[in-house]
């Protein structure tokens, strides 16, 4: 099963091409392998999250991958930092399709026991994928030329599913989406994004980057007052999540009864909240246990 996924993306080249994306996201490209593939964050001066990126480092370049919409964004936030940095930005939204294969073993070239990013031949063509878990179990975000996608397309097995599906069994699984889910605004590990979290994003042993200092202040703290839970029951996407009149928590996408939430660590498994005019049952996540 394969399922199409709205995208945009950036292509950085550059001899500081590295050094300079290293020092505006929350992971650790330096220690990325050639290919490799780094789930990140990129940070205002408040450590709330702006956008969500996995960054591909390739021998050449980096190919930055983004939720739809968010490339040309992202570009005009990075230009604000290049000043001597040999550095070029190229919006590639467009011009590159990806499409998420459920599971790896089904993806005609990937090797499932090598690394988390491969480029390799599919079709005819050069594609790139990485490893990503979008349902509970490993699959590959695949990456290719759109004006490749007929062939490259005819190449999978299984048939195309669509996107309320594959989305359906993320929020099934625990596993934040930060575009979907409306997150922006929040702090990495109010949402899972945190070491041993649903989504690790961040390394707190790398140099500085934006919004670095308010991640090391909530490494030292030990918590954040928030976490990822789920709620099912009767729930409208993206409202608030309120306890005895107080509101704890916001509440992301929503499918098949379901919705992952930013949610006060004080509220109980089990317990009952209200969502709009909905009510909700708390499932903690088994990273937040």
């Amino acid at each position: 099963m394969w399922t199409l996924l709205p995208s945009s993306s950036l292509r950085v080249t550059g001899a500081d091409r590295v050094d300079f994306i290293h020092g505006q996201m929350t992971n650790d490209l330096r220690r990325a392998p050639t290919p490799g593939m780094v789930p990140c964050a990129f940070l205002n001066v408040k450590g709330q999250i702006e956008f969500f990126a996995r960054v591909y480092r390739r021998a050449d370049d980096l190919y930055v991958h983004l939720a739809a919409d968010e490339a040309e964004q992202l570009q005009a936030r990075l230009k604000r930092y290049i000043i001597f940095d040999q550095v070029q930005l190229e919006n590639l939204t467009g011009t590159l399709s990806t499409i998420h294969v459920w599971n790896a073993a089904d993806l005609p070239g990937w090797d499932a026991a090598g690394a988390d990013a491969q480029q390799f031949e599919l079709a005819g063509q050069t594609v790139l994928g990485g490893r990503v878990n979008r349902t509970g179990q490993p699959g590959v975000d695949l990456h290719y030329l759109a004006s490749h996608a007929g062939e490259v397309e005819a190449a999978l097995t299984g048939p195309p599913r669509p996107l309320a599906e594959l989305e359906a069994a993320r929020i099934a699984a625990g596993i934040p989406d930060v575009s979907a889910d409306h997150f922006q605004g929040v702090l990495p590990q109010e949402i899972g994004l945190d070491i041993g979290g649903q989504l690790p994003a961040i390394s707190y042993k790398k140099g500085c980057y934006v919004g670095q200092e308010i991640m090391a202040r909530l490494e030292a703290r030990g918590n954040a007052r928030h976490h990822l839970a789920r709620l099912a029951g009767e729930l409208i996407p993206f409202s608030e999540v309120v306890l005895d009149g107080k509101v704890v928590g916001q509440l992301g996408a929503v499918a098949g009864g379901l919705g992952l939430a930013k949610l006060r660590k004080e509220v109980a498994d089990g317990q009952q909240v209200q969502c709009s005019a909905g009510t909700a049952t708390v499932q903690l996540l088994n990273a937040n246990v």
